[in-house]
């Protein structure tokens, strides 16, 4: 999944997050820093969302269900993986994979575990935190390997 292909998915599901928050067009628009008309443009096909808007959606409403089923789990961690691709970053706690995920490998201290819905791979620590994702396999498997390696020493 990439950068355009995340916008078009929360591009079409910007209505039914809105819907799902009980939201009135006014009341979303105000929310994500858009005029009511640009609102209205998105919701009905005719405009795209920017990155800045979806990243906006994703930050202000990662609980919601429409989100986390088209990105498989939570929309934050897919938006930032994507900004971030490839570097390492805060950790942050995870539930651990429970639902959309798919263990790729796993170690006494670390496991890399793919997306299965945005395809995305990430590394936890033992006590579930992310501490690192990108969207290329080797580079995860070889940050895993390497994560191993400066265990061992």
């Amino acid at each position: 999944m990439d950068k355009q292909t995340v916008i078009s998915i929360i591009t079409d599901k910007i209505k039914l997050v809105r819907v799902e928050m009980d939201y009135t067009q006014d009341k979303m628009a105000e929310v994500l820093g858009v005029s009511k008309k640009t609102l209205v443009q998105i919701e009905k096909g005719r405009s795209t969302a920017g990155w800045t808007v979806i990243v906006a959606v994703c930050a202000l409403f990662r609980e919601s269900e429409v989100l986390q089923s088209a990105l498989g789990g939570d929309p934050l961690e897919v938006a930032e993986t994507i900004a971030r691709d490839g570097l390492n970053y805060r950790k942050e706690k995870t539930l651990g994979g429970k639902v959309w995920w798919k263990v790729i490998a796993r170690d006494q201290s670390y496991i890399l575990q793919q997306n299965m819905i945005s395809h995305h791979f990430r590394i936890l620590d033992e006590d579930n935190y992310r501490i690192y994702s990108t969207f290329e396999e080797n580079e995860a498997k070889a940050r895993f390997e390497e994560l191993i390696e400066d265990e061992k020493r």
